[in-house]
């Protein structure tokens, strides 16, 4: 029997005291941080204090724009006494998303991707969902808390961002979230959040990319080398998609010691999940949606692999893994 919202909003509440200090962790991006506005609000006067950190370095520019334009304040997790709070929520991630992750005990897990098997007291995961925004605003709606214009905003921008404009998975769920939201958000504070997703040193990026462009019938290849930041990849890989005969766009670059590989096609002839897993999950973590996906591989791993230091090699042997094991088709 399906639990209804209200049921599942009383289980989380159940978490938690008066007395609690509260650690939210995410991966920082627009739902995350949407989510963690979120959580904060059904918290606050609840709880004794509600801290949010990031795994994650920001320097998309939307991303740093949505933090600084909604006033959300975010503790960088490497300088984080974890000791020091009595709950963990993790929103739109689980412990093997990320390294810093791992180690965590989460109380709390809310998330839309795929289920991993995760264990905590609290878990509400929905991969059919096209945003944890869209599970947080049925949480809200169900608390009877009507959002400020900031946190309509975030939460707003997450599932339009999340849902790729609605052209991504997504269930009426999410239609009916961003009605809501609609009513509450500043559109023209979204869109300029939206928009700001370029600086000005990202353009050599681009240079690289259309230099060494590798097409294979629809689908573009591209490795950047050495990236200041893995969202520079989503930013590339995003662009290429917006060309009318490309289906598929697969961009690649090392960053901390890892071969980010970021996927996204049209949804109709691939899954990207399902491409990513199957080429790179062998030997790294990989995963994702339908029309957009993620792979990361240390370079440690990559050596009995190829020579990672060709950068030619490299994008030979990201090619020949990616047509081999999820085919030509």
């Amino acid at each position: 029997m399906k639990r209804t919202t209200q049921e599942i909003l009383r289980r989380f509440y159940n978490q938690f005291s008066g007395n609690d200090q509260i650690l939210i962790v995410i991966n920082a991006d627009p739902d995350s941080i949407a989510s963690a506005m979120a959580v904060s609000r059904l918290l606050w006067r609840k709880v004794s204090n509600v801290t949010t950190s990031n795994v994650n370095t920001i320097n998309r520019p939307d991303n740093l724009a949505m933090t600084r334009l909604l006033g959300v304040t975010l503790a960088p997790f490497t300088e984080i006494d974890v000791d020091r709070f009595s709950r963990i929520v993790l929103l739109d991630s689980q412990p093997d998303h990320n390294e810093l992750m791992t180690a965590l005990k989460p109380h709390v897990i809310i998330d839309h991707h795929p289920d991993t098997g995760v264990k905590a007291p609290f878990i509400d995961i929905r991969p059919n969902y096209g945003s944890t925004a869209t599970i947080m605003t049925e949480y809200l709606r169900a608390a009877r808390i009507k959002p400020s214009v900031k946190l309509a905003t975030g939460l707003f921008h997450a599932i339009k961002t999340d849902t790729n404009d609605f052209k991504g998975p997504t269930l009426i769920d999410d239609v009916l979230a961003f009605q809501y939201l609609f009513r509450y958000a500043n559109i023209h504070l979204a869109r300029k959040i939206e928009q700001a997703d370029l600086r000005l040193d990202f353009l050599r990026y681009f240079k690289n990319a259309i230099n060494g462009i590798r097409l294979r019938k629809s689908r573009v290849f591209v490795h950047l080398g050495a990236v200041v930041n893995p969202d520079i990849c989503v930013i590339i890989a995003d662009f290429f998609m917006r060309i009318s005969s490309v289906t598929c766009s697969i961009v690649s670059g090392t960053y901390d010691k890892k071969l980010i590989i970021i996927f996204r096609n049209d949804g109709i002839r691939k899954n990207a999940g399902n491409v990513a897993k199957e080429s790179f999950g062998h030997i790294g973590s990989a995963g994702g949606h339908k029309n957009m996906a993620r792979a990361e591989i240390s370079l440690t791993a990559l050596k009995n692999h190829t020579d990672f230091k060709d950068e030619k090699k490299l994008l030979r042997w990201i090619i020949n893994s990616t047509e081999k094991r999820a085919g030509k088709k």
